[in-house]
């Protein structure tokens, strides 16, 4: 989604793609950025110096995460739970603790597009996305982030601050569900959104008709309804996006991006979704007719 976005939005606009699903980035695969600089994502976790600590045990008192603690006369710290917060070394009254950077993740980057990659074995994404926000170009018109699934920490991460969020569902009881969590989600943020129902015409039409009801109730504009094409799903496996499988797919992304434009309150440089859905419904009925003769 986010990919096909920003294929038909950078012919008018100066986009630049923000890929925060650091757990498995996937968007350079169909976009194949030139990725020409890369750094190291850190936590500032706790060193502690045994000469000056009295063994007090306010470090591991502070430590909302159990990261560190006095077991005896020793005190322990465990990397791989600390998040960074700096509690533990600000208020050591002996000031026995300094911090140093531990690497959790890379951050690769080229022109319009980063994204970042989080260690094997490491559990916390966010300081990895928010090195990978900190690659935002203050030069780009607009920035599309592509946020990994769920609600979860990385999540909020990832949508915090953003103008619009585009939640994308399917009729299913797990889209259902999931949609309920996520609407909650930008509902506590103050976030405007929209949603797209992938794979509409899929399955119990009943489904649909739930997620929909859902979308009103919450007062969520459906931006979207997109078929199931197997087409798209072969393209997707070979590493195309969903906008480079047929100028039908093309139209539809470009209906969408004019919508989730305007949702955002950007305004579009020129023309672009003529009619709107009925072009692009128009062209989907066409396109199936001529596959299914």
């Amino acid at each position: 989604m986010a990919v096909s976005l920003t294929l038909v939005l950078r012919p008018r606009l100066g986009v630049q793609l923000l890929d925060l699903d650091v757990e498995e980035p996937n968007a350079h695969l169909l976009l194949r950025p030139r990725l020409e600089h890369s750094s190291d994502a850190t936590v500032p976790v706790p060193e502690v110096d045994p000469e000056r600590c009295r063994r007090c045990g306010r470090c591991g008192e502070v430590c909302a995460y159990g990261a560190i603690g006095v077991f005896g006369q020793a005190v322990l710290v465990f990397p791989e739970l600390c998040h960074g917060c700096g509690g533990c070394s600000l208020l050591c009254p002996s000031g026995a603790i300094a911090e140093r950077p531990r690497k959790v993740g890379t951050v690769e980057w080229g022109e319009g597009f980063a994204h970042g990659r989080l260690e094997p074995g490491e559990a916390l994404a966010p300081p990895v996305g928010r090195a990978v926000l900190d690659r935002q170009d203050p030069k780009a018109d607009l920035i599309l982030i592509d946020a990994p699934p769920g609600t979860s920490c990385p999540v909020v991460e990832a949508v915090r601050g953003a103008d619009f969020c585009l939640l994308v569902t399917e009729p299913t009881p797990f889209g259902l569900h999931d949609l309920e969590l996520a609407a909650e989600m930008t509902r506590c943020l103050g976030l405007r959104a929209g949603v797209i129902i992938n794979r509409e015409d899929t399955g119990d039409t009943k489904w649909a008709e739930r997620v929909r009801g859902l979308c009103a109730e919450a007062g969520l504009e459906v931006l979207a309804g997109l078929p199931h094409d197997r087409a798209v799903a072969e393209a997707y496996a070979r590493g195309r996006p969903a906008a480079r499988v047929s100028a039908v797919w093309r139209r539809r992304f470009e209906v969408l991006a004019e919508r989730v434009l305007r949702a955002a309150g950007v305004e579009p440089r020129g023309e672009v979704t003529g009619h709107g859905e009925d072009d692009s419904t128009r062209a989907g009925r066409r396109e199936r007719q001529g596959r299914h003769g």
